[in-house]
């Protein structure tokens, strides 16, 4: 499988960018996982709505850059579709044996996906009602990535 995490935002604490790494080096024997990460939009606290969706819809703009034509596109939304692990490791499973094996997954900024990526997302995937920062949620993603292989392939894996 070809797999992307386009992500809005750098890691910008040493810890974030190792923890990544970790899960990146883990997953290179089951996938080609590529990670897109473009700067976020500046904003001052305060923000009415119409600013909020300014500043997510010129993040977008950068983010649309990484996706390619026909890619399986998940947006990680906390209103999106809640799973277990087991459930996103079968997913990943049916879609590759479909041939759908590029997938692209999406995290937003610290507002979040605009409507538009949303709209055009195949899925909206929640990983909880909570509100994570940008940064642990890239890091959550890759090692539910990494637990999905491990899930699918039967290998064992810490609970």
């Amino acid at each position: 499988m070809r797999i992307t995490v386009a992500a809005v935002g750098k890691l910008k604490e040493k810890y974030w960018r190792q923890a990544a790494a970790e899960y990146i080096k883990r997953l290179a024997p089951y996938c080609r996982l590529e990670v897109c990460e473009v700067p976020d939009e500046g904003f001052a606290p305060g923000l009415g709505p119409a600013e909020e969706e300014k500043v997510k819809a010129r993040e977008w703009l950068r983010l649309a850059r990484c996706l390619r034509p026909g890619s399986y596109l998940v947006a990680l939304d906390a209103r999106g579709e809640q799973v277990s692990s087991e459930e996103l490791a079968s997913r990943l499973e049916r879609m590759a044996l479909a041939g759908q094996s590029d997938v692209t997954f999406l995290i937003g900024g610290t507002l979040g996906l605009p409507g538009e990526a949303l709209r055009r997302a195949d899925w909206r995937l929640s990983f909880s009602r909570l509100t994570f920062p940008h940064q642990l949620m890239r890091v959550i993603l890759l090692e539910q990535i990494y637990r999905a292989f491990k899930i699918v392939r039967g290998e064992p894996y810490h609970r």
